[in-house]
């Protein structure tokens, strides 16, 4: 048995995001990770080949996609976001930190 807390050791002001990999099954990975005021960069979509189901569980964040929509997230908002769904992080909060949980499912 593995046992934590997601909000335990929040890093303050990094240079980058912090991803811990929680999990890492065959089909699924579920990771925390922790955005102190980072973004995609200018042009970057994410296009991923597993769908992912994110959780905001503290600070904000908006999220874009590539068919024009955003989405602003707050603690306890959640997306599902299918493979190969484009996506970008246009903006975190960066004090309190933005905490996310992050999980990977693959198709």
């Amino acid at each position: 048995m593995r046992r934590g807390n997601l909000l335990d050791g929040l890093p303050r002001g990094q240079a980058e995001e912090q991803v811990e990999r929680l999990i890492d099954g065959a089909n699924v990975r579920i990771e925390r990770i922790v955005s102190t005021g980072q973004a995609s960069l200018p042009g970057f979509w994410y296009d991923q080949p597993d769908d992912e189901f994110v959780v905001l569980l503290g600070g904000a964040a908006r999220l874009r996609f590539a068919d024009g929509v955003d989405l602003d997230l707050k603690p306890g908002d959640w997306v599902e976001i299918p493979a190969h769904v484009r996506h970008r992080v246009e903006w975190t909060q960066s004090d309190p930190p933005t905490v996310w949980l992050a999980v990977h499912r693959s198709v």
